[in-house]
């Protein structure tokens, strides 16, 4: 049977590992149910391409021949990824998939096309059947060049990494999925993907207002942008802060047009000074589109240049240079913000205008002072947090009413605060006081919105005030990426897991680079049992910041969790060859687990990492649960309820702390959070 779309051979092609077949026709079974269910959701016939005996080994003796070649001219390519999937002794992988996507690249559609809906999907539409090693994952994304995400067909219970059938009880199913659901959503995903090689449109009742397609994360936005680092072309290094600070404020005025999906400035930032392609960028942050430019600050005078880029194709779409002094650097920003509406066709409205025209300040000393003040905030030191709040003081005493000097504040306070560089009471108290003053003069303000939410819920335990508020910043500005962070979070401390991924989601696809996000990742997916998706998180925000300690203790307990004592050490041993200090530690891991097994491992962790100098009380207390050792846990819990840490309020839907929600002590603790009612675990 041909393809709907002249010049194609099959609509379909399912390529997968005779052995993921052999033992009860998994995939034989996947294909009946998905042929079935594109009758119901085609008017057409759909054709497909299904080899009922594929090769199963790459030999010498096995030649690829003109009919498979033939057959791979298909419009979407279905590999089944499995276990065994990922390997270059296998046919499939080596003479299907990766001949597909190479052959793809060349022919009149490419590899990726763009849906009705103004999103860019890729026309290999991974089903997934096994969670993978990591190795397989990467090797998967290096071939497609983008997130290996697809439509998962996987069932979990606590040991259990198996294909999902529609025999199995959902209920049972940690992942949570019925089986009939997930062959209706491959039979969505393709007619998406046909409509858009064929250039249908879609009715407006139909279109998506989420960023991307549910069905496949590695959709790109039509209108996605990231804005580069602006290069500082000033003699004067010092002039460092103006240029990061416009490319900040460009950032701002962009991500409140609710029509575009703008990259935040953690992630942006990181491209700084690199010397990667334009392209590379693009697909590495899931945009179509970059702006780069460079500025020149000589005294009064401004030069700035600036130049929007297709990362598809690496083609200028256009570039400009605008000349003034400093009087005029809100009016060129709202020019270049302007460019890009036009360019790009966003349909704006009035209250997008009137904030792409608003000055924050009139006077331009307090806003260099604000600049300065933000350059610090970003500095990640405590050094770097002080010389933030003199700034932000400095422009209020030049400004009394700006507003997101306050907000700059707030954000400072809130930060020595968390970090332990300011007493919790009063760094929290001066955050809440200043977010209010920025609100007083400003209500628009989601930044402040966001900060009042998270202390509301983490700190006060007021929940219905902390949703008001973090809410009303994510109504306020949809792309406030942390109010998503911060709601998230929330939610998760709430039980709520399905809202809370959502808004994760949303914060890791404007913010793909900040390794905090994947380590909330890590932990919305081991409350839910999902430990090797944990564990695939936790590798991410490693591999972003291998100083942060947090990364490599989620995943030793994980490996705790599943006894495997080998990756336990490893992990701990990575951990400590992140400075000379500890190095000489690492063969210690090794003896003591010998000897001590994963007890004596993790006890010898808590004596000498847990409990220096300004302890975390609540990972203590998970940690001593784990061990058995409930009192101990609940005394740190005390304590830490005490004190009001702010990551306190996850105790009421933690994995770990399972065992003790029916200890009296406990149920006094979650209810003098108030926290009740919220329970989902018990």
């Amino acid at each position: 049977m041909a393809s709907i779309i002249p010049g194609y051979e099959y609509d379909i092609f399912i390529s997968y590992r005779q052995k993921d077949n052999k033992y009860n026709g998994w995939v034989t079974e996947f294909v009946n149910n998905l042929e079935k269910e594109l009758e119901a959701t085609f008017k057409e016939d759909i054709s497909v391409y299904f080899d009922i005996n594929p090769h199963d080994g790459l030999l010498e003796t096995h030649d690829v021949d003109a009919s498979l070649k033939e057959k791979l001219k298909c419009l979407i390519f279905l590999p089944i990824i499995s276990r065994t999937y990922c390997d270059p002794k296998s046919f499939a992988w080596e003479h299907e998939f990766k001949t597909f996507v190479e052959e793809a690249f060349k022919d009149q559609f490419g590899l990726k096309v763009k849906l009705p809906n103004g999103n860019v999907a890729n026309r290999v539409l991974p089903i997934r059947i096994h969670d993978l090693d990591n190795a397989d994952i990467k090797l998967c994304e290096t071939i497609l060049g983008g997130v290996l995400r697809g439509v998962e067909f996987i069932y979990k219970e606590p040991g259990v990494n198996r294909s999902f059938t529609p025999k199995d009880d959902e209920r049972k199913n940690l992942n949570g999925t019925i089986y009939r659901n997930q062959i209706n959503k491959v039979a969505l995903a393709i007619k998406e993907l046909i409509s858009g090689l064929k250039g249908e449109q879609i009715e407006p009742g139909n279109r998506q207002n989420e960023f991307v397609s549910p069905l496949d994360k590695s959709f790109i936005k039509e209108k996605s942008i990231i804005v580069l680092p602006f290069e500082n072309m000033s003699s004067d290094p010092d002039q460092e802060y103006f240029s990061d600070g416009l490319t900040e404020e460009i950032i701002t005025d962009l991500s409140h047009i609710r029509d575009l999906l703008v990259i935040s400035r953690n992630s942006a930032m990181t491209f700084k000074g690199t010397k990667k392609k334009t392209k590379e960028i693009a697909s590495e942050v899931n945009v179509l589109y970059v702006l780069e430019g460079s500025v020149r600050k000589a005294g009064n005078n401004l030069r700035i240049t600036a130049q929007l880029i297709d990362g598809m194709t690496d083609t200028h779409i256009w570039a400009e240079k605008y000349n003034g002094n400093l009087d005029d650097v809100f009016d060129i920003q709202e020019k270049v913000s302007r460019s890009i509406v036009e360019s790009l066709k966003l349909k704006i409205s009035p209250v997008e205008k009137e904030f792409l025209s608003k000055s924050p300040t009139k006077n331009i000393e307090a806003y260099k002072l604000y600049l300065k003040g933000r350059f610090f905030f970003f500095n990640g030191t405590r050094e770097g947090q002080i010389k933030s709040m003199e700034y932000y003081e400095k422009a209020l005493s030049e400004d009394p009413d700006y507003a997101l000097a306050y907000s700059g504040l707030a954000d400072t306070y809130y930060v020595q605060a968390t970090f332990g560089w300011l007493p919790l009471e009063e760094g929290l108290t001066r955050a809440k006081e200043n977010s209010k003053r920025a609100l007083d003069i400003d209500k628009d303000l989601a930044e402040a919105h966001s900060i009042l939410g998270v202390i509301y819920g983490s700190y006060d335990w007021n929940y219905k005030e902390a949703k008001a508020e973090l809410s009303l910043a994510i109504r306020i500005n949809p792309k406030c990426m942390g109010a998503h962070q911060y709601y998230s979070g929330f939610l998760d401390a709430l039980g709520q897991n399905e809202d809370a991924r959502i808004h994760l989601n949303l914060a890791i696809e404007l913010d793909p680079s900040f390794f905090y996000l994947y380590l909330l990742s890590a932990q919305l997916y081991y409350n839910e049992g999902k430990f090797e998706e944990s564990l695939q998180e936790c590798q991410k925000a490693i591999e972003i910041y291998p100083d942060f300690s947090s990364g490599y203790w989620r995943a030793f307990r994980i490996y705790f969790r599943q006894s495997d004592g080998p990756k336990a050490v490893e992990v701990i041993q990575n951990y400590l060859k992140r400075d000379t200090l500890n190095a000489k530690n690492i063969n210690t891991v090794n003896t003591i687990y010998t000897q001590s097994g994963l007890n004596g491992l993790m006890t010898w962790v808590i004596d000498c990492e847990l409990k220096r100098t300004n302890p975390d009380l609540y990972l203590l207390a998970t940690w001593y649960i784990m061990l058995g050792k409930k009192e101990q846990a609940l005394d740190y819990l005390e304590e830490a309820v005490e004190k009001r840490i702010i990551a306190i309020p996850s105790i009421n839907n933690d994995l770990d702390l399972d065992n003790l929600r029916s200890e009296p002590r406990f149920i006094v603790l979650i209810e003098k959070m108030g926290l009740s009612e919220y329970q989902k675990r018990k």
